[in-house]
């Protein structure tokens, strides 16, 4: 596997590059953000580990680049460990967040867990089209009643983990599944971006909304967007990972 290592300590970076390219990948790697984006131009990397502060530009900065072009899976590690750091990190586009000192081994897993989460998803069809949603997955494009809407990566995984199974109520701890790469993402994680991309996904009131709450059960997008409303499904409901309902959420 291609990986690209960004890290402003020369210690870190030749610890990693060596641990990596001993278990058989390809390694290239950059001392600042500026650096990292050239890189990854370059090398086209098929993971990145990113740290965090660094000259330059930060890792924040170099994330946000990224995530404009790719959704390649980006693991950030950094000695920032407040939860705030690693709440902005996963949503901003991060696939996971480790913080140093770190163990390679924990390095290592985390890779493989990425990886694996990565290539789970079921392929999704080049195009799409469910009643009046559009989705072209090669340009990672959104069209609703013909208007495009613009969805952060982690908003477009979660559509893409419905629009998989249109019609098919999805529990919040199947949609976490495929949609986080890491193991604690929580049925919280999958309701905020439930959230996010109902209020992105909204149209006239006298039309039915593009994803529904089934009550008890999960998420589910409407295949047809055209039927009335389900008498089961409560757009506003939060549902945690049992299949109960969770506290409801205002919309906008």
């Amino acid at each position: 596997m291609r990986i690209l290592v960004v890290d402003d300590d020369p210690q870190s970076l030749l610890l990693l590059e060596k641990f990596l390219r001993g278990r058989g990948h390809q390694v290239a790697s950059a001392r600042d953000g500026s650096q990292a984006l050239t890189q990854f131009v370059a090398h086209d990397p098929q993971l990145v580990l990113l740290d965090v502060m660094m000259p330059e530009r930060s890792g924040w900065d170099v994330l946000a680049e990224i995530r404009e072009t790719s959704q390649v899976p980006v693991i950030m590690v950094t000695v920032r460990d407040a939860t705030e750091d690693k709440v902005r990190g996963l949503k901003e586009g991060a696939d996971d967040y480790v913080t140093k000192p770190f163990d390679l081994s924990e390095i290592e897993a985390r890779i493989e867990a990425v990886q694996r989460r990565y290539r789970a998803g079921e392929p999704m069809e080049s195009h799409m089209t469910l009643g009046p949603l559009e989705i072209d997955d090669r340009a990672k494009r959104v069209l609703l009643d013909g208007r495009e809407i613009r969805l952060s990566p982690k908003e477009y995984q979660v559509l893409s983990v419905l629009a998989r199974r249109p019609g098919r109520v999805l529990s919040a701890a199947e949609i976490a599944r495929q949609a986080w790469s890491r193991p604690d993402a929580t049925p919280e994680d999958v309701s905020k971006y439930v959230y996010l991309l109902r209020h992105k996904l909204q149209r006239p009131e006298s039309l039915p909304e593009v994803i529904r709450t089934v009550r008890g059960f999960g998420y589910q997008l409407d295949a047809g967007v055209g039927d009335g409303a389900d008498e089961t499904a409560e757009p506003d409901a939060a549902v945690d990972s049992g299949g109960e309902p969770a506290a409801r959420t205002a919309r906008p």
